[in-house]
């Protein structure tokens, strides 16, 4: 049998990002969460606990805010793969993994959760495609904000 109220609160996602620069300097902006608000307008705040966690608060076009605590489960720049466990607003898992691709970067984000935050839980059914939505504005935006903020800095060629 099939439990509904499960399936309706787990989203999976997945967005390829093309960059114009090298993998190493693409999962170096990446691995450095505390500086997501500063490109991606969408992560309102990220906030270091320790060595390998943090809390993070997001909020898209839809007017509620998820809040997290993420803690790093992989951080492993030869293959490029950097992964987080996150509770709270939301329980799961994000993945970045980062390649070359085309004389660029192909960064893939992929994330497993289930929504927790009970507001959110209620509107499961009539609320999925805006959630969906929702997750793929805050996407979108913040491809636009990376690739921006590596051509703006000088990243494209430094090896951070």
């Amino acid at each position: 049998m099939v439990d509904w109220q499960h399936v309706l609160h787990r989203y999976r996602f997945r967005s390829e990002w093309r960059l114009a620069a090298p993998p190493p300097v693409v999962f170096a902006a990446l691995e450095d969460a505390e500086t997501y608000p500063q490109w991606w307008p969408q992560v309102r705040r990220v906030t270091r606990v320790d060595d390998r966690s943090g809390t993070a608060s997001f909020r898209s076009l839809l007017p509620y805010v998820l809040t997290v605590t993420a803690t790093e489960t992989c951080h492993d720049p030869a293959t490029g793969v950097l992964e987080i466990a996150m509770r709270g607003d939301l329980e799961g898992f994000a993945r970045w993994t980062v390649g070359a691709s085309g004389g660029g970067t192909c960064a893939v984000f992929e994330q497993e959760v289930e929504v927790r935050k009970p507001s959110l839980r209620r509107l499961a059914l009539p609320g999925r495609p805006f959630f969906v939505a929702n997750h793929t504005l805050m996407m979108r935006a913040g491809h636009r904000g990376l690739a921006s903020r590596l051509r703006g800095t000088g990243m494209r060629g430094r090896g951070i």
